[in-house]
This record gives C-alpha cells, sequence and structure tokens, in this order.
C-alpha cells in the first residue's frame, strides 16, 4: 500500500490509500497529521479538513497499528477569508442571499476564499468568476430558489454582430437551445475551486423542477453546476443534491477534477444524471459516490449539429475509486456522443443496484464524427447489476428513435450519417446477483464495433433473477439471467471468462468476423 497525495488546497487536501480496496478499504484505518489531528476512514480516498494555509504537513496511514504510508504537502497561501454574512447574507432559509454571495464572489481576489459559514442560505443562481475559492463549511447550505421568475436564462445561441457565426450558451441534451443558468455557474472562467463540507442543493422536488419534466417551460430545466468554457476547475469534498436536471455539466471545458463529492437524488428523480462532462478534456474522478435518478456518469460530445461545428469530442477522462449506486447507468458513453470519445479510463470502482454498469449507448444519425474509441474498464466490482455489461448501437433516443432507420438489423449503407465504434476492452471484471444479461452487446451490422475483449470477466446471477429488458433498443425483448449476447463485432477476445447460473447457453454470437478464446 501506499499513500499518495491527490490534492492540496488552502484549508484542506485529499490523499488515497493505493492497494486498500476499490472504493471501500477492505480494513478501516487511521490517518494521523503531523499537528496531532487523526482521522478514521473505511474509503480509500479521504478527505483532510482543518488545515492551515501556507503550512507543511505530513500524514502518515496506520491499518492495524502498522504504518503503512506517508505523504508530506504544502497548504497553498490565503490572504483573507471574505464571509458572506458580512456581506449581508442571512443563512437562515428564508431570505434570498443571492445578492449578497455575488457581491462576495465579486470581491474575492487571486489567493482570497469566499466562506460560506454553517447556515441555509437560498439562491436563484451564483455566477463563479476566475481565481475564485469557494468554501463551504459543514453544515453550509447553498439552496435553489425554484422559481422561474427568478432563475436568468442562458441562450441557445446568439449570432455575431457581423452574422458570420454564433455564440453558445444554453443548451439541452446536445443541442444549442436555452436553459435556465444553473444553481452555479461559471462561464468562461478558469482557477476555480469549490470545496468543504457543505452542501449545494438544487431545490428541485415532484412539484417544482420534476413536475412536467419533458416540457419545456419557458427555458429547458437548470443544471446545479453548470461550467462553459471553463479551465482548471477542481470540486472536492462537497454534497451535491436535489439537482433540477443534469447534477454537475462542464460544457466544453478542460482540466477538471471532482474530488471526493458526494452526488445525491432521489432515485425516482427524472433525468438528474450525476456528472455529464460535454466536449471536454483531462477530466480526473476520484473517490466520487453517486446516487441518482438517472445515469451515476454520462460522458457526451452533443447531437451532430454541435459536433459537425466544434468539432469537440470527450476525451482523456479518468474515473478511479468510485462508487456508483441506484443509477440507470453507473459509467455511460452516449447517447449524444456526435463528437466522438477517446482515451476513458474507468478503473477501482464498485457499483451496486443500478441497472446497467458499464453502458455503450449510440445509433445510426450520431455521425462520422461519432468514434468511440480506446474506452477500457478494469478492475471493477457489481453487485446487484441487472445487466453488467451493455453495447447498443440501436439506442432508441430522440423524436425519430423507433424508426425503422435507428432500429433496423438490416444492413444498411454507410454514409454521413453513421457512427463507430472502434477498441473496448473490458478486464477483471466480477459481477454478482446479476438478473437480465451478463452482457449485451449490439453493434450496427455495416459498422461493426472494431474489437471488443473481454479479459478476466466473472458474472453469476441472482438466486432468483427477475426479467427486463437488457438495453433499450427495438426487438430487444425481456430476458432473464441470458448469458452473454453478442452481434455485431469484427474482433472478439474472451479470455478466462466464466458465467454461472446461466438459464440457457452462456455464449450466443451472431454476425461476428472473428472470435479469440484463451
Amino acid at each position: 500500500m501506499e499513500l499518495k497525495l491527490l490534492w492540496a488546497g488552502m484549508r484542506s487536501a485529499v490523499v488515497r490509500l493505493a492497494g486498500s480496496g476499490l472504493y471501500h478499504a477492505r480494513t478501516p484505518y487511521e490517518l494521523v497529521l503531523s499537528d496531532g489531528q487523526r482521522i478514521r476512514t473505511d474509503t480509500v480516498v479521504t478527505s483532510v479538513y482543518g488545515l492551515v494555509p501556507g503550512q507543511a504537513y505530513e500524514i502518515t496511514a496506520y491499518q492495524g497499528g502498522q504504518e503503512v504510508g506517508s505523504a508530506a504537502f504544502v497548504t497553498g497561501r490565503e490572504s483573507v477569508t471574505l464571509n458572506v454574512r458580512d456581506f449581508g447574507a442571512f443563512g437562515d432559509g428564508k431570505h434570498d442571499d443571492t445578492a449578497a454571495i455575488q457581491c462576495a464572489i465579486m470581491a474575492s481576489r487571486k489567493r482570497s476564499r469566499v466562506l460560506v459559514p454553517k447556515g441555509v442560505f437560498r439562491v436563484s443562481s451564483i455566477f463563479l468568476k476566475s481565481h475564485l475559492h469557494l468554501y463551504l463549511e459543514k453544515g453550509a447550505v447553498i439552496r435553489g430558489i425554484p422559481d422561474r421568475d427568478r432563475c436568468p436564462i442562458l441562450p441557445g445561441t446568439i449570432p455575431t454582430t457581423d452574422g458570420k457565426d454564433e455564440k453558445n450558451f444554453g443548451t439541452w441534451e446536445g443541442n444549442p437551445l436555452d436553459m435556465f443558468a444553473g444553481i452555479i455557474t461559471g462561464l468562461h472562467v478558469s482557477d476555480v475551486t469549490i470545496s468543504g463540507q457543505g452542501t449545494i442543493d438544487g431545490g428541485a422536488g415532484k412539484n417544482t423542477w420534476w413536475k412536467d419534466f419533458r416540457t419545456r417551460n419557458v427555458a429547458w430545466r437548470p443544471r446545479l453546476i453548470f461550467l462553459e468554457d471553463c479551465s482548471r476547475i477542481v470540486l472536492q469534498g462537497i454534497t451535491l443534491q436535489n439537482s433540477p436536471s443534469w447534477t454537475l455539466h462542464p460544457y466544453f471545458s478542460r482540466d477538471l477534477q471532482f474530488l471526493d463529492l458526494n452526488i445525491h437524488n432521489p432515485a425516482d428523480s427524472p433525468n438528474t444524471d450525476g456528472l455529464d462532462p460535454e466536449s471536454c478534456s483531462r477530466i480526473s474522478v476520484i473517490g466520487t459516490k453517486i446516487s441518482v435518478g438517472d445515469d451515476c456518469i454520462a460522458v457526451k460530445s452533443g447531437k451532430i449539429y454541435q459536433a459537425v461545428k466544434y468539432r469537440t469530442p470527450t476525451c482523456d477522462m479518468r474515473v478511479e475509486n468510485c462508487f456508483m449506486q441506484d443509477g440507470h447507468g453507473a459509467v455511460t458513453i452516449g447517447s449524444e456522443i456526435a463528437a466522438g470519445v477517446r482515451n476513458i479510463r474507468v478503473k477501482n470502482c464498485e457499483f451496486s443496484n443500478t441497472d446497467r454498469g458499464l453502458r455503450v449507448k449510440t445509433r445510426r444519425g450520431r455521425g462520422q464524427l461519432s468514434v468511440l474509441t480506446d474506452i477500457r474498464f478494469e478492475n471493477i466490482r457489481m453487485d446487484h447489476v441487472k445487466t453488467p455489461l451493455v453495447v447498443n448501437s440501436f439506442y432508441f433516443c430522440d423524436p425519430d428513435g423507433h424508426s425503422d432507420y435507428v432500429g433496423t438489423k438490416r444492413t444498411l449503407p454507410v454514409d454521413e450519417r453513421t457512427p463507430s465504434v472502434g477498441k473496448l476492452i473490458f478486464r477483471d471484471i466480477e459481477a454478482t446477483g446479476c438478473e437480465y444479461a451478463a452482457a449485451w452487446i449490439a453493434g450496427l451490422p455495416e459498422k461493426k464495433i472494431e474489437e471488443l475483449v473481454f479479459d478476466h470477466v466473472s458474472v453469476s446471477y441472482a438466486q432468483n433473477p427477475g426479467s427486463g429488458q437488457p438495453a433499450m433498443m427495438e426487438r430487444c425483448g425481456k430476458e432473464s439471467a441470458a448469458g452473454l449476447i453478442i452481434s455485431g463485432v469484427k474482433n472478439l477476445t474472451l479470455r478466462d471468462v466464466t458465467v454461472n447460473g446461466c438459464k440457457g447457453e452462456p455464449l450466443v454470437v451472431d454476425d461476428v468476423d472473428s472470435v479469440a478464446r484463451t
């Protein structure tokens, strides 16, 4: 085992005891700081608080009384703390504190800290600025006011003065459309940290933002946190909950770190994805717990209009030591991925009680720029995930989703509308208590998945598995303990793959050019 520093800010830091487990540590351990602070933890990734700015620290990890690792770091310098109460915020859960908090943010300078102390601070939308450190103290809650009349709107597109181009601000499900600004919004900002032990609560409920959720009302529903064209952003330690729609949505942004977050929305809340990086690059998601009403993580790059105009894929993303629970999909690629996705690494994670585990969803009409490749899922443990592995090239979304063009299994001509899937690797996967199918893989007959690797994959079924649709596609009936169902693949490699408790053949292969078994 080795204790590694992941990040250090002004008053908090994040460490990882590598080799101690996936998300949960196999054995609890203790962190001892050089200032005498002791922290008992049972997670691989742990945040440390109560630090002094500009001071050197050493942290030592002990497990069973034995030293198992240490790390040293220096906290960042801080010039001044700006308490939002000093700027007129009440924090009583009744007043609208938007203007006071925004004033504190605008007054901040580089190396200052905007402090949100204990209390409930109601806001409509708060806008970030560059070089901001927003710190939420334990017991602090920033809660959204679910009132459309108070929420600003981000226009989908605004034409440039010369009429030759347009600027895009708002977005909805992959298209440039008017949307309400997020409860927390960053527009073209850099070097921003939001950290602490507090909570950002979207204030959504069944009688407000989640009511008539498929209907646009003035504009589309806001995100909890929306980051447009932002860079060098760190979110650490905080809890995000009750989002009006997608919870954390970086959009055309880069160099993003999401560390030790707790993202929670009710299991029946509509379209409340946990994290949706869209046309983003260099993203780290580490030590984060997500339990939501839709996909826990959904990697996106827009629909075909955005893809052709901006040609910005999502790439260079790692998800490590995370815990996904109660979502539709634990980690999903798609389906709005018209600009493509590449170099995605998901490793050392735990999934529990999600409908699907590792999920790729695309469809005809995403376009020839929609190339999904170099995607690796490694060292994952799943428990009671209904269908652990899904690749669906017939995903029936959008108004034409149930058309023959999207759903037919006939071989159609390859043209500018045809997406492609390159190399996918599933390695060191263990899934127990699964129900519908061990894997449901469906590539397009005219553009097969280039390479699919199952390496050390073990799946076992629940004692009394239920039946249901493994993937959202036409003519995909209900299945129960159906084994590996694979079609539309050029090169398939099966290495040390076991499926226990299957009701039929453990492997059903159709329209696969080459199968290598070892």
